[in-house]
């Protein structure tokens, strides 16, 4: 839930909870829920217990907390207790179906296609 300084509240707003902060008017709304977030990650175990690498920090741990099921694919599924506690990213109470997935392209690698030249 979020309180939104809107400058049309009292038009906008009839059906909607307003507050008054510091003798300004605000609209509560409620936050966007989703039915299903697809997160990939780096690591995971059978608890769903995640960790991700790099970019995949950004949205995906608040991905997995905000949908009402979380669908996680893993490059690498070990063994529940081999995840170092302080580096988990997100916790399995927010996952409900893991898989380890079987080809991850790195896209972001880039290919050589000639031989460098010999300086």
């Amino acid at each position: 839930m979020l309180y939104n300084p809107d400058g049309t509240v009292k038009r906008y707003s009839e059906k909607k909870e307003v507050r008054q902060f510091d003798g300004r008017d605000y609209v509560l709304e409620p936050a966007i829920r989703g039915d299903f977030a697809l997160v990939k990650a780096w690591k995971g175990d059978r608890f769903g217990n995640l960790v991700y690498r790099h970019t995949a920090m950004n949205f995906n741990p608040m991905m997995a907390m905000a949908a009402k099921v979380t669908i996680a694919e893993v490059e690498e599924l070990v063994e529940v207790g081999s995840l170092d506690p302080d580096h988990i990213h997100t916790p399995g109470i927010f996952v409900h179906r893991i898989f380890q997935g079987e080809r991850h392209e790195k896209r972001i690698e880039r290919r050589t296609v000639r031989k460098a030249s010999a300086a």
